[in-house]
């Protein structure tokens, strides 16, 4: 009998309700890849570490692939036990120190939530702008009045869209999935048109980058992958929370091949040669599509932007950013905070983050930040996969992992599995550094890796040593 359910997000999954085929599953990973954010990212990637097009281009590929394997992996105690990463976690950090992961990928997941509204609401702000012609100088925590206005409404459209409910929220994500690429296949288009057919040809010379250097191909190459691993690596630990709903694992494999890296090579394809498009037409490097709507000077191509960028928001929000969220916070209480209570103190927390982005965070850059949180969550997932396959090898007790009280197997000492608690402090320490510390700058790019594997290493290290250490005691 499985006791301690949260029926609203934490409970099992039923037979009935896994009816997700390949079609819904790679909708995850297209509302995940298409925002603003994620364009603005791509597009940046090739000019900050000064290689080539096409090296960006390749780097985004295999990135793509390698997140797909790696979800495979994350995924499939989803598939297996139909549970939600917060009730997996108990498996191997401890029922209470379940608690602790799941409120730190929470945490990262509300901190995406309002960046991801914020770039949204830049959106609506040009079309409010564009046909009002209100402009407006004073601002507020690096804001207008428009802006703050625009960022208000995405945020409660938002909410009214994410009340009506998983069964809701996965037709929408199905409407909105390929609905993105229409604003970016008409902001090719345009640049195409402005540049008097000259944009390929154009374009081909920005990505060949005559200055770089066999080297600095290389290393950007392995940044470019480093960085966008890191930038999924929010998703690949939570996995499970969607993978439950999979018909089957071959449902979840052929979701994520089609999803991800097919997704990827279209999405990025587009967003490079919109950038270098911009180069051609307004002589500037533009990674934000909507400042080359602004320049575009259309009102009606504005209207489109904003409908199709806060479809495309939303989408990821859910995905990568609420539903994470949500579970991680009812974790904390599952019998007192229910999927709409958890959902409130979500959105309460990234309406604060989203006005404190772009007074405080944006000025830092994009991919620091991209790193260092991929950097913190990265242990997490080490841990997750060696416990599942090599320690657990895929056999959970389902009673213990509903159950708090110490008779459950996984209460381990108070509640908390030491092991783990060493393992994530020493992994995220180090991949973080990568990050910031100079003397590690080489290392820059590969922090979630490098977290990763420590993190894993060092709990499979002290498990066995404590396993070994039982067994000669008695």
């Amino acid at each position: 009998m499985v006791r301690d359910v949260n029926k609203d997000s934490l409970s099992p999954t039923k037979e009935s309700e896994k009816n997700w085929k390949w079609f819904e599953v790679s909708n995850i990973w297209a509302n995940d890849i298409q925002s603003l954010f994620g364009y603005t990212l791509v597009a940046s990637l090739f000019i900050s570490y000064q290689v080539t097009g096409w090296t960006a281009f390749s780097a985004l590929i295999v990135a793509g692939l390698i997140v797909t394997f790696l979800v495979n992996i994350s995924g499939k105690a989803g598939v297996d036990y139909g549970i939600p990463y917060p009730v997996l976690a108990r498996s191997s950090m401890g029922i209470h120190g379940a608690k602790l992961s799941a409120i730190i990928r929470a945490v990262v997941a509300v901190f995406w939530f309002g960046v991801q509204t914020y770039f949204a609401s830049t959106a609506l702000h040009l079309l409010i702008v564009a046909s009002t012609g209100i402009e407006l100088k004073t601002t507020v925590l690096g804001l207008d009045m428009v802006g703050w206005f625009s960022f208000f409404v995405v945020w409660i459209l938002q909410m009214v869209i994410f009340s009506k409910g998983m069964n809701w929220v996965s037709k929408f994500l199905n409407f909105a999935a390929p609905f993105v690429y229409l604003i970016m296949i008409g902001l090719l288009i345009v640049l195409w048109s402005e540049s008097k057919g000259e944009l390929f040809s154009a374009a081909n010379n920005i990505f060949s980058n005559k200055s770089s250097t066999f080297d600095s191909e290389i290393n950007g190459f392995f940044a470019i992958v480093g960085t966008m691993i890191a930038y999924f690596a929010a998703v690949m630990i939570n996995f499970s929370d969607f993978s439950r709903y999979a018909k089957n694992k071959k449902s979840m494999v052929l979701g994520n091949l089609v999803g991800l890296p097919l997704n990827m090579i279209f999405f990025s394809a587009l967003a490079l040669l919109i950038t270098a498009g911009s180069v051609v037409v307004f002589g500037e490097k533009l990674t934000n599509p909507m400042d080359i709507v602004e320049k575009a000077d259309s009102t009606i191509l504005s209207l489109v932007a904003a409908i199709t960028f806060f479809t495309a928001t939303v989408g990821i929000n859910l995905v990568a950013n609420f539903i994470p969220a949500v579970n991680g916070i009812s974790n904390l209480a599952p019998k007192k905070l229910s999927f709409k209570k958890s959902g409130m103190i979500t959105s309460a927390f990234a309406l604060i983050i989203g006005g404190f982005w772009v007074s405080f965070i944006s000025q830092v850059g994009i991919s620091p930040i991209v790193n260092t949180l991929g950097a913190t969550l990265a242990p997490l997932y080490g841990i997750l996969i060696v416990d599942y396959f090599f320690i657990k090898k895929q056999d959970l007790d389902m009673n213990s992992l509903y159950d708090e009280t110490q008779e459950s197997i996984y209460f381990y000492k108070n509640g908390w599995n030491t092991n783990t608690m060493v393992a994530f402090v020493i992994g995220a320490l180090f991949s973080i550094c990568t990050v910031w510390v100079d003397s590690l700058s080489s290392l820059n790019g590969y922090g979630w890796i490098i977290g990763a594997v420590l993190g894993g290493f060092i709990y499979l290290s002290l498990s066995k040593y404590q396993t070994n250490r039982n067994l000669a005691f008695n």
